[in-house]
């Protein structure tokens, strides 16, 4: 069965078309700029040359419209016709308490999912318009939701509440719910595979390390606890964003600076992370990294601050889990960066992990990079969200 992989952005739309049998990419792109001038589709099938055409998408029905054809065409296309779809995934980023699992996709479902927007504003107005142009233009093709948010509905009480009167959980449901779920639950399940173990006999820290960035703690098959809480604020120092802070400080800085509430959490949310920390040299852990073997105190400062971050979190996930197995590193920074890859590890010497420098140095595969007689196993992952949410749709639609 072919399955479409839909990831839609408030101006972009992400795809992937995926043989449920073989698991294999059979095309892929992205629709960049919608709604704006210049738009483009990007468009790789598999075996064939990447092209991009620039082309107006005022909106997401005609991103979806362009895919389709693309995926259609005589001469670049990889079926013959819509019917060869079998089912279309969307990721969804904000389920709230409603979705503990991937869905098939009703009106009904539909009205839940934006009862969960204000919780996520950016992102689910934008999940469910890709959900309606589908809809629209495939209407006898089964759709299914899969949530960032439903990984982690296994977390424990004493894990996801916050220390605030009881009403605001009764009356808004405000409780930390986390995100990246995909990516956690695929990285956990695949380093499970690669040790060869038993999924529901481990105790799994999984990094998942990027411009957004989260940890989990995965034990005996479920997650009991993650970073990111009511929104992708909270959590690890990220990119733009802020990560874990003081509250207090939104007030002590909207009366210095005479800032509104919503100017301070655009400061934290797009202003802050290792771009504010580095005084605005970069969001980009490469040019972090660059600056910090120059020496300069602004990357020295970034990565020795981020690395910190990210080990306190992996020993606060190893108390929760008294004890822990593997610690998995993914997503952009995780996969690809070595060097803090091992500035982190260098706080993890009390659960003897050491690491091989050769097996860290190694891109693109699934590998463990701590050495044979290493008391933790440390491995990287590359993240497959999009494969996950292929899985998880062939299993409701079956």
């Amino acid at each position: 069965m072919n399955i479409l992989v839909i990831n839609c952005g408030s101006s972009s739309l992400k795809f992937q078309l995926i043989d449920s049998e073989s698991e294999q990419v059979s095309a892929k792109g992205l629709c960049e700029r919608i709604g704006i001038e210049g738009s483009q589709l990007v468009y790789s099938p598999a075996g064939g040359e990447k092209t991009t055409t620039v082309t107006p998408m005022p909106d997401h029905t005609a991103a979806i419209k362009l895919v389709l054809q693309a995926l259609t065409d005589e001469k670049t296309g990889v079926v013959k016709s819509l019917d060869e779809i079998g089912a279309v995934g969307h990721r969804i980023v904000h389920g709230g308490e409603k979705f503990a699992a991937s869905t098939l996709i009703t009106d009904e479902v539909i009205q839940a999912i934006e009862e969960c927007n204000e919780l996520a504003p950016l992102h689910n107005p934008a999940n469910l318009i890709g959900i309606a142009a589908c809809r629209e233009l495939m209407p006898e093709t089964p759709m299914v939701g899969v949530f960032d948010t439903a990984f982690h509905q296994t977390m424990p009480e004493e894990a996801y509440m916050y220390g605030l009167p009881y009403e605001y959980y009764k009356k808004y449901k405000v409780r930390r719910y986390g995100f990246h779920g995909t990516s956690h639950s695929y990285v956990s399940h695949r380093a499970a595979e690669v040790l060869n173990r038993n999924y529901e006999d481990l105790k799994i820290i999984v990094c998942h390390l990027g411009n957004g960035a989260s940890v989990s703690a995965v034990k005996n098959g479920k997650c009991v606890d993650t970073s990111m809480g009511l929104t992708p604020l909270e959590g690890l120092i990220m990119g733009t964003r802020s990560g874990d802070i003081d509250p207090a400080i939104i007030e002590f800085l909207a009366h210095k600076e005479n800032k509104s509430i919503d100017d301070i959490m655009k400061v934290l949310n797009k202003e802050s992370g290792v771009l504010g920390l580095s005084d605005g040299l970069s969001s980009d852990f490469r040019d972090l990294e660059e600056s910090y073997r120059k020496g300069e105190e602004a990357g020295i400062r970034t990565l020795k601050t981020f690395s910190y971050r990210v080990a306190k979190y992996i020993g606060a996930y190893t108390a929760a889990m008294n004890g822990v197995d593997a610690i998995c590193f993914t997503a952009g920074l995780g996969e690809n960066g070595s060097f803090v890859r091992s500035m982190i590890c260098e706080y993890l010497g009390y659960l003897g992990i050491a690491i091989d420098a050769e097996a860290n140095g190694k891109r693109g595969e699934d590998i463990v990079i701590s050495t044979a007689d290493s008391g933790t196993k440390v491995l990287v992952i590359p993240t497959n969200e999009e494969l996950a949410i292929a899985r998880e749709t062939v299993a409701l639609v079956k």
